[in-house]
């Protein structure tokens, strides 16, 4: 019978034609739509976890209530056994010590006198360790404008923005106005290795970004960092596992009222990336469920007017003897193989979409030039196993859905006044 019912609806385009293009529209864009928000939300979580919170963050209880102010006198204390002991508890993670700074970039003249200032907002990684990932995390020799990484101590990137605001060349050196970790006020000088832009307007502004090392004797912060964060080994952020380690880590850690004591934060605890995170979970059933809506309201309507054109056609079927659960089962029948065609037709399209914007993104930088958030400006979609079946869940359930409504009209059928049609 699925032979047959397939011929007929291949060789009467006036019944399948518009369905299969409803279906295949609707399926489109619940496939394209997710992979954007999934490459979207991803893109936004993958660069705050690369940049700022980890997959999960170490501080003093309290750093953690005075983040926002960088309070490095707040600073955690013997970080290599910290990071030791976490190493040996979490071996799937790979734990790094990072130290943010401000303070004011000084620009001398040949006589050594201020030329220019400007504030500073600094990041101290590990860039110089043969074994580090530092760099390729935080995509920095990717975002050199000019010059090159760090190749030994006392060199420094800085923003290609500020390096061309202030006439700032490869090989000049600068110094950072700031304090150390005991309030005492340095002025240490660095030579400017490369200039880079992110792309980013919150860190273009007056980034620099030196080695850990450095920041070390600089801020008098030797074995000591303003945060230690951990990454999952895999590379992908695994929610669950997170708050695993952090409830384990944080009961560990919880027998006592020091305020310089320890404390673990996972991804999912910063404010604005829990929003986030609770959307990208959310968004692809939404939309399901919106398109399974919107397209069974369709197809119902479509289902309608293809019962009255087929009106004659069932009234024969029940005159030679066919009973009405045979023809429902057969429309319901016929529903299926038009979603599946019009699923795997707008599956096709939606991951071809998908994969194109995954691998050149759409460029928003003119739109977000006075963003203070910490987000792309190269928006992509992400291609995901999801996506090849996503689609089949309003394509089967909103066709079949809208059929049988429609269909259900057959059992309507009054036997007196299928023989007064006939008669007709």
């Amino acid at each position: 019978m699925i032979k047959f019912l397939l011929k007929g609806i291949l060789r009467d385009k006036s019944r399948s034609l518009l369905p299969v293009v409803v279906v295949s529209l609707g399926v489109f864009l619940t496939v394209f739509m997710s992979g954007w928000m999934k490459g979207v939300f991803g893109d936004m979580i993958d660069m705050n976890a690369n940049y700022t919170m980890g997959h999960v963050k170490v501080m003093t209880r309290a750093y953690a209530d005075n983040e926002a102010q960088i309070p490095n006198d707040l600073a955690l204390l013997e970080v290599s056994e910290l990071i030791n002991q976490l190493s040996a508890d979490y071996p799937d993670m790979e734990w790094v010590r990072r130290i943010q700074f401000g303070g004011l970039l000084d620009v001398p003249d040949k006589n050594g006198e201020t030329r220019a200032q400007g504030p500073a907002a600094g990041r101290a990684v590990d860039l110089l360790s043969p074994d580090s990932k530092e760099a390729e995390r935080l995509n920095i020799p990717k975002s050199i404008v000019k010059g090159q990484m760090p190749q030994s101590p006392g060199e420094v990137l800085i923003s290609d923005e500020f390096a061309e605001r202030f006439d700032v060349n490869i090989g000049d050196e600068i110094s950072i106005l700031g304090s150390t970790m005991y309030g005492s006020m340095v002025v240490p000088t660095f030579k400017v290795a490369g200039t880079l832009n992110f792309g980013m307007a919150m860190l273009d502004r007056g980034a620099i970004i030196m080695d850990i090392t450095d920041a070390e004797m600089a801020f008098d912060m030797t074995d000591a960092a303003g945060e230690v964060l951990g990454y999952f080994k895999s590379g992908l952020y695994d929610d669950e596992q997170a708050l695993i380690v952090r409830d384990a880590f944080n009961q560990k850690h919880s027998d006592t009222d020091d305020e310089f004591a320890p404390i673990m934060q996972r991804l999912r605890d910063e404010p604005s990336l829990k929003q986030y995170l609770n959307m990208a979970d959310n968004m692809s059933a939404m939309m399901v469920m919106i398109f399974v809506i919107a397209m069974s309201i369709v197809l119902w309507n479509t289902g309608l007017l293809g019962g009255l054109r087929r009106y004659t056609e069932y009234g024969v079927r029940l005159a030679l003897g066919e009973e009405k659960s045979h023809i429902f089962r057969t429309i319901i029948y016929e529903a299926m193989i038009i979603g599946s065609i019009g699923s795997i037709v707008g599956s096709i399209f939606g991951i071809a979409v998908s994969y194109y914007l995954q691998e050149n993104g759409i460029d928003f930088s003119a739109l977000m030039e006075n963003v203070t958030m910490m987000m792309p400006t190269v928006y992509r979609a992400k291609v995901t196993p999801e996506l090849f079946y996503i689609g089949f869940i309003p394509g089967l359930l909103a066709m079949t859905l809208g059929n049988a409504l429609a269909g259900y009209a057959i059992y309507k059928r009054k036997t007196a006044q299928l023989f007064k049609e006939l008669e007709v």
